[in-house]
């Protein structure tokens, strides 16, 4: 039983950017060349109600079929991962999947979600803080992507696991991703562990419509964006003058993901013009799919091996334990 027997949450630690650090992003993607922007900064509060609504859409398969591999491994991944884990997870989001875990692990000491939106971590934390009582919640809104001081759980716990479901890891470029997990390294201590979520390759019909649904859920969900930009930047993005189109790469193992300018156009940020012509395509957004060779090379790059590993019986996701080597 946990030495903390009623709800124990921590104040917010806040680090999330401020409006310059959007700024310049936002100026660095739109002078590149082809134009960019961070799919980070698709998650304010809008957002991450609309990625929730995308995880319920019928196409878009990940999330139930990571969750249907929770339910049906969580025994297995417990015991892999042992008792008395601080768990840190990256990118928490509504807490469905983070509710498995800590219901099915044993006896966590400690979670500290890690998440940009201010909405999202405190409603996420408020809801498993009363689901666990016995689990000290200490939540952090930042961006994951940079290095953060985890917050000291009051109960000293038997290592740190970092959690990172949803094939988030999908998002970053190889290189990207490798820096992350190297993050993660330095997160977990030379005892620690990560689980980790994949999307794995399979038909590109079924990839396509995940990220194309009929309701158009997602489209809005990518549009949002420059909504976003809109209202904390002063940007003049059209978006009606925008529209969304994923298509899956074969030869780069990845969807991409562009808001495709409809017209010639210019948008104005920070009191500079970016011109835009008719069909051109800015780059919102990567979505990895990962072979187990592939997957093993990224996390081996890191200093990390893969030393559990658990798909659905289809062999279209994947959950990956890692240790530093």
């Amino acid at each position: 039983m946990n030495a903390v027997t009623t709800a124990t949450m921590a104040p917010l630690t806040d680090l999330r950017p401020t409006p310059d650090d959007i700024t310049g992003d936002a100026l660095a993607g739109l002078s590149a060349t082809p134009k960019r922007l961070p799919s980070k900064y698709f998650y304010d509060a809008r957002g991450s109600q609309l990625f929730e609504a995308i995880t319920r859409q019928p196409e878009y398969y990940p999330t139930r079929v990571e969750i249907a591999l929770l339910d049906a491994k969580m025994a297995e991944i417990a015991e892999a991962v042992g008792p008395h884990a601080h768990v840190v997870e990256y990118g928490s989001g509504s807490g469905r999947k983070t509710l498995q875990l800590l219901e099915g692990l044993q006896d966590p000491v400690a979670y500290t979600p890690i998440e940009i939106s201010r909405t999202t971590v405190l409603a996420a934390t408020e809801r498993l803080a009363e689901a666990f009582p016995g689990i000290e919640m200490l939540p952090v809104c930042a961006d994951f992507t940079q290095p953060v001081e985890l917050p000291e759980p009051a109960r000293e716990p038997g290592h740190t696991l970092v959690f990172f479901p949803g094939s988030t890891l999908g998002n970053f470029t190889n290189d990207e991703a490798v820096a992350l997990m190297r993050s993660m390294r330095e997160t977990m201590g030379r005892n620690g562990q990560a689980l980790i979520g994949i999307d794995l390759e399979k038909d590109t019909g079924v990839l396509e419509a995940a990220y194309n649904d009929a309701a158009g859920v997602t489209a809005e969900f990518t549009l949002n964006l420059l909504a976003r930009l809109n209202r904390e930047i002063g940007s003049d993005f059209d978006l009606d003058g925008f529209r969304h189109r994923a298509v899956y790469s074969r030869e780069r193992g990845r969807i991409e993901t562009f808001l495709v300018s409809q017209h010639a156009q210019t948008v104005t940020v920070d009191g500079r013009t970016f011109d835009f012509e008719a069909g051109e395509a800015m780059q919102v957004e990567y979505s990895h799919k990962y072979t187990d060779a592939r997957f093993e090379d990224l996390a081996a790059r890191a200093g990390l091996k893969v030393v559990n590993r658990w798909n659905d019986g289809d062999d279209w996701f994947g959950l990956r334990l890692l240790q530093p080597v």
